[in-house]
């Protein structure tokens, strides 16, 4: 029965394969979404651009509890997903 049914579904192979890499290319992309170091990187640089004078106080507050949010929610995230 096994080689009856992997002759009849053969021509669907190419979908297989198709759902397969699309399946990993999204199991990428919320990892690196969803990395909160990716947070902590920008929270640094942030840092970087109000010690330099590129931002204001203002923006940084602004910029820095946007970033504190989304570091929130990424290990929120990760905590879930185990």
């Amino acid at each position: 029965m096994g080689i009856v049914t992997q002759i009849l579904t053969l021509p669907l192979a190419p979908v297989r394969g198709t759902v397969w890499v699309l399946d990993q290319v999204l199991a990428t992309a919320e990892r690196e979404a969803y990395d909160p170091e990716h947070v902590r990187a920008e929270l640094a640089e942030l840092e970087r651009q109000l010690l330099d004078g590129r931002v204001t106080g203002e923006e940084f507050d602004r910029r820095e509890d946007e970033l504190l949010d989304r570091l929130e929610w990424c290990v929120e995230y990760q905590r879930r997903r185990g």
